[in-house]
């Protein structure tokens, strides 16, 4: 279908579906959309379009799709305002990184930065370090790009490197969570970029969120944080991090996405990286295990583990689905869609059916136990 909408206005399209602008000028999130571009919304994901020039949009809508048009511009002034603070630091790299709560807008707010930022030519790279809900690597990481061009979304990145957490909360393992945002920032300082945007997860409520946070500024060592704020549920965590720190504006966009919903699309990641899937057969005596009382867990618990590969010099390579360990053909199989030869094989805590739904492993702790006793 096609639709009119006038300058000055948004429309707000909730996928799956796909838009086209026909005629006129739209931007979404700091990327200009023009009659060459078809931009695809993936289900569960909105996308607000700022008509800057009276447009003609050709929708398609999926199932369960929709499209609403607004008043103004959905992305807050305060927005704008965080690009030149950024611009305005004469260190470099300059590192921001941004916090708030789930559903506070995060990922879009980077995007904004990043493509305001990319649009100037200046190099930037983006570290995102939202278990629950990875754009540029798969579920269970954290994961960095560096972008060359504007976006439509963080999901069409091609992740540069990644380190695998194992869990979707960063409250089950907060000291890998740290370990693997400093690795990855560590290698990304070593590039040759003008900023860095590092996403965060959207654990900010009590003690433990703010202790968390705390340790991660402390090791991350931003130059600015941004906190989108929507009410002032966070005034602990702004309160223990004592550091330089903005408060911007949540969009007006925002959509509450319920646990079942962010899970859905989580689970739709899995299905993407496991697309033409194969089960291999890896020779354990090849391979370091890293978690290694999972050796010894039953072949019915065992299957369906989710595992992250890496390569030498622990380079991610993917993750994979355990099938089975062979103890007397000392061999593991995985379900995976990497095809180099893994050196590493991490243990997550995930576990996923045929159909890529998860579920918590709930054996590691005892097994560990019977290995100790």
């Amino acid at each position: 279908m096609n639709q009119i909408v006038e300058h000055g206005k948004t429309l707000l399209v909730v996928g799956p579906a796909a838009v086209s602008v026909i005629s006129g000028k739209a931007e979404v999130l700091g990327f200009l959309v023009n009659d060459k571009h078809r931009v695809v919304i993936r289900e569960g994901k909105q996308l607000p379009f700022f008509v800057k020039e009276k447009a003609v949009f050709d929708i398609s809508l999926g199932e369960n799709a929709t499209v609403e048009e607004v008043d103004g511009n959905t992305i807050p002034d305060s927005w704008a305002d965080a690009v030149e603070v950024l611009r305005g630091f004469h260190k470099r790299p300059t590192v921001a990184m941004v916090i708030g709560k789930a559903d506070a807008g995060k990922t879009s707010f980077c995007t904004y930065l990043v493509n305001s930022l990319v649009s100037a030519k200046q190099r930037v790279a983006i570290l995102d370090g939202d278990l629950g809900q990875s754009d540029i690597g798969p579920p269970c990481t954290v994961a960095y790009a560096c972008v060359t061009k504007p976006l439509i979304e963080l999901y069409e990145l091609k992740a540069e490197n990644a380190f695998f957490v194992g869990v979707t909360s960063p409250s089950e393992a907060v000291d890998k969570m740290i370990e693997g945002l400093a690795l990855m920032k560590s290698e990304i300082m070593s590039k040759t970029v003008e900023f860095v945007v590092i996403n965060t997860d959207g654990w900010v409520e009590g003690d433990d969120a703010a202790q968390y946070k705390a340790q991660l500024v402390e090791k991350l060592e931003p130059d600015i944080i941004f906190y989108i704020q929507q009410k002032n549920e966070s005034a602990q965590l702004l309160e223990t991090i004592d550091f330089k720190k903005i408060v911007v504006d949540s969009s007006s966009a925002v959509r509450q996405r319920s646990p079942e919903k962010r899970r859905l699309l989580r689970e739709m990641s899995y299905a993407k990286y496991f697309a033409g899937a194969k089960v291999r057969s890896l020779l354990l005596s090849q391979l370091k295990l890293e978690e290694k009382e999972f050796w010894q867990i039953k072949q019915a618990t065992e299957r369906g583990l989710l595992v992250g590969l890496y390569g030498p010099n622990r380079k991610f390579l993917g993750i994979g689905i355990m099938q089975e360990i062979d103890p007397k053909r000392k061999t593991l199989k995985v379900l995976t869609s990497v095809s180099a030869v893994p050196s590493i094989v991490a243990f997550g805590k995930i576990r996923l059916n045929e159909n890529f739904k998860e579920a918590h492993f709930s054996g590691s702790n005892a097994v560990a136990d019977k290995i100790k006793g």
